[in-house]
Protein backbone atom coordinates (compact mmCIF):
# COMPACT_ATOMS: atom_id res chain seq x y z
CA UNK A 1 0.00 0.00 0.00
CA UNK A 2 1.45 3.29 -0.53
CA UNK A 3 1.82 5.83 2.19
CA UNK A 4 1.98 9.59 1.79
CA UNK A 5 3.30 11.02 5.13
CA UNK A 6 2.95 15.17 5.72
CA UNK A 7 6.64 16.24 5.44
CA UNK A 8 7.61 19.46 3.82
CA UNK A 9 8.26 17.36 0.53
CA UNK A 10 4.52 16.40 0.41
CA UNK A 11 2.70 19.00 1.89
CA UNK A 12 1.51 22.59 0.64
CA UNK A 13 0.55 25.39 3.01
CA UNK A 14 -2.29 27.43 2.51
CA UNK A 15 -2.53 26.72 -1.69
CA UNK A 16 -4.00 23.55 -3.84
CA UNK A 17 -1.94 21.95 -6.28
CA UNK A 18 -2.61 22.85 -9.98
CA UNK A 19 -2.56 21.03 -13.11
CA UNK A 20 1.17 21.70 -13.69
CA UNK A 21 1.75 20.50 -9.85
CA UNK A 22 4.67 17.43 -9.43
CA UNK A 23 2.69 14.44 -8.14
CA UNK A 24 4.36 13.15 -4.85
CA UNK A 25 3.01 9.26 -5.43
CA UNK A 26 1.26 7.64 -8.52
CA UNK A 27 -1.43 5.41 -7.74
CA UNK A 28 -2.71 2.80 -9.67
CA UNK A 29 -6.95 3.19 -10.31
CA UNK A 30 -8.80 1.32 -7.54
CA UNK A 31 -5.36 1.63 -5.51
CA UNK A 32 -5.62 1.93 -1.47
CA UNK A 33 -3.27 4.44 -0.29
CA UNK A 34 -2.86 5.79 3.59
CA UNK A 35 -1.85 10.01 3.56
CA UNK A 36 -1.10 11.56 6.71
CA UNK A 37 -3.02 14.76 6.94
CA UNK A 38 -1.75 18.05 9.53
CA UNK A 39 -3.84 20.39 11.62
CA UNK A 40 -2.81 24.25 10.65
CA UNK A 41 -3.95 25.04 14.28
CA UNK A 42 -1.50 26.57 16.70
CA UNK A 43 0.82 27.23 13.59
CA UNK A 44 -1.00 30.21 12.23
CA UNK A 45 0.53 33.78 12.70
CA UNK A 46 -2.61 35.06 14.58
CA UNK A 47 -1.87 32.15 17.29
CA UNK A 48 2.41 32.88 17.27
CA UNK A 49 3.27 30.26 14.15
CA UNK A 50 4.78 28.43 16.97
CA UNK A 51 3.21 25.41 17.51
CA UNK A 52 5.36 24.08 20.34
CA UNK A 53 4.08 26.92 22.76
CA UNK A 54 0.46 27.35 21.65
CA UNK A 55 -0.02 23.13 22.67
CA UNK A 56 2.31 23.63 26.34
CA UNK A 57 -0.09 25.95 26.89
CA UNK A 58 -2.45 22.84 27.53
CA UNK A 59 -0.17 20.48 28.54
CA UNK A 60 0.20 18.42 25.27
CA UNK A 61 2.99 17.95 22.61
CA UNK A 62 2.42 18.78 18.99
CA UNK A 63 3.11 16.20 15.89
CA UNK A 64 7.10 16.36 15.32
CA UNK A 65 6.02 16.69 11.52
CA UNK A 66 4.32 19.54 12.20
CA UNK A 67 6.85 21.41 13.89
CA UNK A 68 9.07 20.25 11.48
CA UNK A 69 7.03 21.98 8.56
CA UNK A 70 6.01 25.23 10.02
CA UNK A 71 9.46 26.75 9.91
CA UNK A 72 10.51 25.63 6.45
CA UNK A 73 7.29 25.44 4.59
CA UNK A 74 6.11 28.71 2.62
CA UNK A 75 2.99 30.55 3.28
CA UNK A 76 2.30 33.87 1.49
CA UNK A 77 0.25 36.28 4.54
CA UNK A 78 -3.02 36.16 1.83
CA UNK A 79 -2.73 32.32 1.50
CA UNK A 80 -5.30 30.23 2.82
CA UNK A 81 -4.68 28.49 6.23
CA UNK A 82 -4.94 24.93 5.02
CA UNK A 83 -1.93 22.11 5.15
CA UNK A 84 -2.89 19.96 1.74
CA UNK A 85 -1.36 16.91 1.69
CA UNK A 86 -0.39 15.23 -2.32
CA UNK A 87 -0.83 15.84 -4.77
CA UNK A 88 -0.84 11.65 -5.87
CA UNK A 89 -1.59 10.97 -9.76
CA UNK A 90 -4.00 8.17 -10.82
CA UNK A 91 -2.90 6.46 -13.24
CA UNK A 92 -5.31 6.61 -16.29
CA UNK A 93 -7.43 9.73 -15.13
CA UNK A 94 -8.53 12.17 -17.93
CA UNK A 95 -10.25 15.31 -18.10
CA UNK A 96 -14.09 14.06 -18.40
CA UNK A 97 -13.81 11.12 -16.19
CA UNK A 98 -14.64 10.48 -12.93
CA UNK A 99 -12.82 9.74 -9.28
CA UNK A 100 -13.90 7.69 -6.56
CA UNK A 101 -12.64 8.61 -3.30
CA UNK A 102 -13.72 5.71 -0.73
CA UNK A 103 -13.65 6.91 2.22
CA UNK A 104 -11.90 3.45 4.03
CA UNK A 105 -10.93 4.63 7.36
CA UNK A 106 -9.91 8.14 9.68
CA UNK A 107 -7.67 7.53 12.44
CA UNK A 108 -6.99 9.79 14.67
CA UNK A 109 -3.44 11.39 15.36
CA UNK A 110 -3.61 13.10 18.11
CA UNK A 111 -6.23 13.16 20.91
CA UNK A 112 -7.22 16.88 21.23
CA UNK A 113 -7.76 19.31 18.79
CA UNK A 114 -8.69 23.14 18.53
CA UNK A 115 -11.87 25.43 17.38
CA UNK A 116 -10.60 28.67 16.49
CA UNK A 117 -13.60 31.48 15.69
CA UNK A 118 -11.97 34.19 14.21
CA UNK A 119 -14.32 37.03 14.11
CA UNK A 120 -13.05 38.53 10.74
CA UNK A 121 -14.50 34.95 9.36
CA UNK A 122 -17.16 33.56 11.04
CA UNK A 123 -20.66 33.79 10.72
CA UNK A 124 -21.34 36.89 12.49
CA UNK A 125 -18.72 39.22 10.22
CA UNK A 126 -19.70 42.46 11.04
CA UNK A 127 -22.88 42.05 12.51
CA UNK A 128 -21.82 40.47 15.59
CA UNK A 129 -23.32 40.61 18.76
CA UNK A 130 -22.66 42.15 21.66
CA UNK A 131 -20.31 39.92 24.45
CA UNK A 132 -17.69 38.55 22.47
CA UNK A 133 -14.12 39.22 23.67
CA UNK A 134 -10.82 38.69 21.17
CA UNK A 135 -11.03 38.63 17.53
CA UNK A 136 -9.02 35.27 17.78
CA UNK A 137 -10.76 32.59 20.50
CA UNK A 138 -8.64 29.09 20.24
CA UNK A 139 -11.20 26.36 22.15
CA UNK A 140 -8.81 23.55 22.91
CA UNK A 141 -10.34 20.18 22.74
CA UNK A 142 -9.65 16.73 24.45
CA UNK A 143 -10.77 13.43 23.27
CA UNK A 144 -12.21 10.97 25.65
CA UNK A 145 -14.57 7.75 24.88
CA UNK A 146 -15.14 8.68 21.89
CA UNK A 147 -16.27 12.67 22.71
CA UNK A 148 -14.43 15.69 22.10
CA UNK A 149 -14.93 17.83 25.34
CA UNK A 150 -14.14 21.51 25.19
CA UNK A 151 -11.99 23.52 28.06
CA UNK A 152 -14.10 25.68 29.81
CA UNK A 153 -17.57 23.65 30.73
CA UNK A 154 -17.86 20.75 31.82
CA UNK A 155 -21.52 20.45 29.52
CA UNK A 156 -20.07 20.99 26.42
CA UNK A 157 -19.12 17.81 24.56
CA UNK A 158 -19.73 16.21 21.05
CA UNK A 159 -19.31 12.78 19.73
CA UNK A 160 -15.98 12.25 17.43
CA UNK A 161 -17.04 12.09 13.76
CA UNK A 162 -13.99 12.65 12.09
CA UNK A 163 -13.62 13.91 8.47
CA UNK A 164 -11.45 15.36 5.67
CA UNK A 165 -12.40 19.27 5.20
CA UNK A 166 -10.38 18.61 1.80
CA UNK A 167 -10.57 16.66 -1.22
CA UNK A 168 -9.76 17.47 -4.39
CA UNK A 169 -8.01 17.31 -7.48
CA UNK A 170 -6.09 19.81 -9.42
CA UNK A 171 -7.86 22.11 -11.81
CA UNK A 172 -5.99 25.15 -13.95
CA UNK A 173 -2.56 26.29 -14.38
CA UNK A 174 -2.90 28.54 -11.34
CA UNK A 175 -2.60 27.31 -7.33
CA UNK A 176 -5.97 28.03 -5.86
CA UNK A 177 -6.53 29.71 -2.69
CA UNK A 178 -6.94 26.51 -0.15
CA UNK A 179 -10.06 28.30 1.73
CA UNK A 180 -13.12 28.69 -0.89
CA UNK A 181 -14.48 25.10 -2.68
CA UNK A 182 -14.98 24.62 -6.32
CA UNK A 183 -15.94 21.98 -8.91
CA UNK A 184 -12.92 20.68 -8.40
CA UNK A 185 -13.86 20.01 -4.68
CA UNK A 186 -11.28 21.35 -2.42
CA UNK A 187 -12.32 22.92 1.15
CA UNK A 188 -15.80 21.98 0.77
CA UNK A 189 -16.25 21.15 4.63
CA UNK A 190 -18.59 18.32 4.17
CA UNK A 191 -19.62 16.27 7.32
CA UNK A 192 -20.96 13.62 6.35
CA UNK A 193 -17.61 12.29 4.58
CA UNK A 194 -16.69 9.55 7.45
CA UNK A 195 -15.56 6.49 6.83
CA UNK A 196 -18.00 4.85 4.85
CA UNK A 197 -18.35 6.95 2.36
CA UNK A 198 -17.48 8.03 -0.93
CA UNK A 199 -16.87 11.42 -3.00
CA UNK A 200 -17.02 11.82 -6.67
CA UNK A 201 -14.92 14.41 -8.24
CA UNK A 202 -14.45 15.48 -11.94
CA UNK A 203 -11.34 14.72 -13.14
CA UNK A 204 -10.07 17.90 -14.56
CA UNK A 205 -6.34 17.49 -15.22
CA UNK A 206 -4.95 14.47 -16.34
CA UNK A 207 -3.66 12.13 -13.86
CA UNK A 208 -6.82 13.96 -11.73
CA UNK A 209 -4.02 15.09 -8.88
CA UNK A 210 -5.73 13.87 -5.68
CA UNK A 211 -4.98 16.06 -2.57
CA UNK A 212 -6.07 16.22 1.07
CA UNK A 213 -6.20 18.16 4.10
CA UNK A 214 -8.15 20.24 6.77
CA UNK A 215 -8.49 17.41 9.00
CA UNK A 216 -11.65 17.48 11.48
CA UNK A 217 -12.79 15.54 13.76
CA UNK A 218 -16.27 17.06 14.41
CA UNK A 219 -18.21 19.89 12.88
CA UNK A 220 -21.67 20.83 12.52
CA UNK A 221 -23.75 22.10 9.37
CA UNK A 222 -22.71 25.35 9.17
CA UNK A 223 -19.11 25.54 10.66
CA UNK A 224 -20.43 28.98 11.94
CA UNK A 225 -16.80 29.66 13.89
CA UNK A 226 -15.20 29.38 11.10
CA UNK A 227 -13.46 25.99 12.15
CA UNK A 228 -14.88 22.60 12.77
CA UNK A 229 -12.91 20.64 15.27
CA UNK A 230 -9.70 21.09 13.88
CA UNK A 231 -7.09 17.74 14.25
CA UNK A 232 -4.42 15.78 12.39
CA UNK A 233 -6.01 12.26 11.06
CA UNK A 234 -4.53 9.58 8.88
CA UNK A 235 -6.59 8.75 5.77
CA UNK A 236 -6.93 5.52 4.25
CA UNK A 237 -8.70 5.77 0.51
CA UNK A 238 -9.57 4.24 -2.32
CA UNK A 239 -9.08 5.67 -5.77
CA UNK A 240 -10.78 4.39 -8.81
CA UNK A 241 -11.29 6.31 -12.36
CA UNK A 242 -14.64 5.97 -14.24
CA UNK A 243 -14.11 6.65 -18.04
CA UNK A 244 -16.30 8.45 -19.83
CA UNK A 245 -17.80 11.79 -20.06
CA UNK A 246 -19.71 12.74 -16.45
CA UNK A 247 -21.58 16.64 -16.11
CA UNK A 248 -20.95 17.77 -12.50
CA UNK A 249 -20.86 21.28 -11.92
CA UNK A 250 -19.66 20.23 -8.05
CA UNK A 251 -18.52 16.92 -6.30
CA UNK A 252 -20.99 14.32 -5.36
CA UNK A 253 -21.24 12.30 -2.40
CA UNK A 254 -22.54 8.86 -1.32
CA UNK A 255 -23.29 7.09 2.04
CA UNK A 256 -24.80 4.00 2.61
CA UNK A 257 -27.94 5.47 2.98
CA UNK A 258 -27.83 8.40 0.64
CA UNK A 259 -26.73 10.75 -1.99
CA UNK A 260 -25.27 14.35 -1.23
CA UNK A 261 -25.57 17.05 -4.26
CA UNK A 262 -23.22 19.71 -3.74
CA UNK A 263 -23.85 23.34 -4.37
CA UNK A 264 -21.79 26.08 -3.90
CA UNK A 265 -21.70 29.61 -4.60
CA UNK A 266 -20.92 33.09 -3.13
CA UNK A 267 -24.22 33.83 -2.37
CA UNK A 268 -26.42 30.76 -0.02
CA UNK A 269 -29.29 30.71 -1.91
CA UNK A 270 -27.40 30.64 -5.49
CA UNK A 271 -25.74 27.46 -4.04
CA UNK A 272 -28.80 26.04 -2.89
CA UNK A 273 -30.47 26.41 -6.41
CA UNK A 274 -27.33 25.28 -8.22
CA UNK A 275 -27.81 21.74 -5.43
CA UNK A 276 -31.21 21.51 -6.88
CA UNK A 277 -30.71 22.05 -10.29
CA UNK A 278 -27.99 19.34 -10.30
CA UNK A 279 -29.51 16.78 -8.72
CA UNK A 280 -32.66 17.09 -11.17
CA UNK A 281 -30.02 17.39 -13.39
CA UNK A 282 -28.49 13.55 -12.31
CA UNK A 283 -32.07 12.58 -11.84
CA UNK A 284 -32.22 12.63 -15.46
CA UNK A 285 -29.69 10.01 -16.08
CA UNK A 286 -31.66 7.51 -14.52
CA UNK A 287 -34.76 8.13 -16.76
CA UNK A 288 -36.66 11.15 -14.34
CA UNK A 289 -38.10 13.76 -16.02
CA UNK A 290 -37.58 17.21 -14.64
CA UNK A 291 -40.72 17.78 -13.14
CA UNK A 292 -41.34 14.54 -11.30
CA UNK A 293 -37.74 14.73 -10.32
CA UNK A 294 -37.86 17.86 -8.41
CA UNK A 295 -41.69 16.45 -7.34
CA UNK A 296 -39.66 13.71 -5.81
CA UNK A 297 -37.05 16.10 -4.33
CA UNK A 298 -39.58 18.51 -2.33
CA UNK A 299 -40.96 15.55 -0.52
CA UNK A 300 -37.66 12.82 -0.11
CA UNK A 301 -35.05 15.53 -0.62
CA UNK A 302 -33.12 17.34 2.45
CA UNK A 303 -31.48 20.96 1.94
CA UNK A 304 -28.56 21.30 4.36
CA UNK A 305 -26.41 24.26 4.73
CA UNK A 306 -22.55 22.68 4.60
CA UNK A 307 -20.81 25.53 5.42
CA UNK A 308 -20.99 29.81 5.30
CA UNK A 309 -17.29 30.51 6.22
CA UNK A 310 -15.27 29.80 3.17
CA UNK A 311 -15.88 32.57 0.90
CA UNK A 312 -17.53 30.79 -1.67
CA UNK A 313 -20.77 28.80 0.53
CA UNK A 314 -21.92 25.35 0.47
CA UNK A 315 -25.53 23.89 0.51
CA UNK A 316 -25.92 20.30 -0.37
CA UNK A 317 -29.20 18.39 -0.93
CA UNK A 318 -29.62 14.90 0.71
CA UNK A 319 -31.51 12.12 -1.34
CA UNK A 320 -31.75 8.09 -0.88
CA UNK A 321 -30.24 5.46 -2.87
CA UNK A 322 -32.98 4.43 -3.63
CA UNK A 323 -32.15 6.08 -7.35
CA UNK A 324 -28.73 5.64 -9.11
CA UNK A 325 -27.67 9.57 -9.97
CA UNK A 326 -24.15 8.57 -11.40
CA UNK A 327 -23.93 4.99 -13.26
CA UNK A 328 -21.47 3.68 -11.20
CA UNK A 329 -21.18 1.03 -8.75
Amino acid sequence: MTHVPSTVDTLRWGRLPSARAEPVATVASGAVLTMDTLSHEGALPDQGRDPLAFFARHGVEPLPDLLDVVPRLHRAPDDGPHFVTGPVRVEGAEPGDLLQVDVLALDRRADYGVITDRHAKDVFGADRPAGFTDPVVSTFCRVAAGRAHLDGDPRLSVPVAPFLGIMGVAAGGDEPHSGPPGPFGGNLDLKHLVAGTTLFLPVLAPGALFYAGDPHFAQGNGELASTALEAPLRATLRLTVHTGRFDLDAPVARTPASWIVCGLDRDLGRAVRAASAAAVRLLGNDGIAPDLALAWLSVAGDVEVTQVVDGVLGAHVVLPRSVDLLGVP
